[in-house]
């Protein structure tokens, strides 16, 4: 009798490069429609004060609560990735953005249910950062190992092209929204964007559902070689690279924070 062993997942690069650009452009699609919607129609809807400049910062606020989650994202969902599989997780972060803003767009405002409506887009705004790290790190890895050694820079670069799509996508979607009269901005234009993104979430879902697990962990689970917690490793044996890591995404978030700001204060006609 012959004997037979599975053979692992095949390498698809393209598609496993299409699946982390489409996830992270709607991330970041996501994201950016939030610090649009923050720095010109949330400071109005869910943070009214007498003073427009305490009502501005409360908006804000709930946009760097974004900021703070990510990380957590980062390393819950990472851990995960290492012991149940990169693809679950890739899966579970895009329903859980989608999730998020599409429940941002139907929350109810101030004026409705008073503070409830603050808290609860306080809660949706973590979850969104949640996922949004998580993204970050596991679209990166599914690229990389789906992809033969040489050109995995060049297969994981559409990650980085991702974040500019979704980045882009989120400012040709809220300009003609936010050039509706002020009440149908507030009352419905601003939900649109949030709603929109159910598209792309449908379209990501289908092609990460269709791409098999890595070689890589498939191989590492096939020779019961998966770490038990690989988060405890990471600290362990590679704190100089969090270290890294966690400088650079700090600068990345002044450069988003400023963006988010300069687009408050270019409409406000100070």
């Amino acid at each position: 009798m012959t004997s037979t062993t599975a053979s692992p997942p095949a390498m698809t690069p393209r598609r496993a490069a299409t699946a982390a650009l489409l996830g992270s452009a709607l991330e970041y699609y996501d994201f950016f429609v939030y610090g649009a919607a923050a720095g010109l129609v949330f400071n109005v809807l869910f943070f009214p004060s007498g003073d427009p400049a305490v009502a501005l910062i409360g908006s804000f606020a709930t946009f760097a609560v974004g900021y703070v989650a990510r990380p957590v994202g980062a390393m819950v969902m990472g851990d995960f990735g290492d012991r149940l599989g990169r693809k679950k997780v890739m899966l579970a972060t895009v329903v859980m953005m989608g999730a998020a803003s599409f429940s941002m767009g139907c929350l109810p405002t101030f004026d409705r249910v008073g503070l409830l409506a603050p808290a609860l887009l306080v809660v949706l705004r973590v979850v969104q950062g949640f996922s949004a790290g998580a993204e970050s790190a596991g679209a990166s890895t599914l690229t990389v190992e789906h992809s033969p050694v040489g050109r995995r820079g060049f297969f994981t670069s559409f990650v980085m092209v991702g974040y500019a799509v979704g980045c882009s996508l989120a400012t040709i979607v809220f300009l003609p929204v936010a050039l509706l009269p002020a009440e149908h901005l507030y009352g419905w234009g601003w939900r649109l964007p949030f709603w929109l993104s159910a598209v792309v979430v449908v379209i990501t879902y289908y092609v990460r559902s269709h791409l098999e697990e890595t070689p890589v962990f498939a191989e590492a689970k096939e020779e019961r070689a998966v770490r038990k917690l690989p988060l405890s490793d990471v600290f362990k044996y590679h704190w100089r690279s969090v270290i890294c890591v966690a400088g650079a995404s700090l600068m990345a978030a002044m450069q988003t924070l400023f963006a988010v700001f300069s687009l408050s204060y270019g409409t406000s006609g100070a």
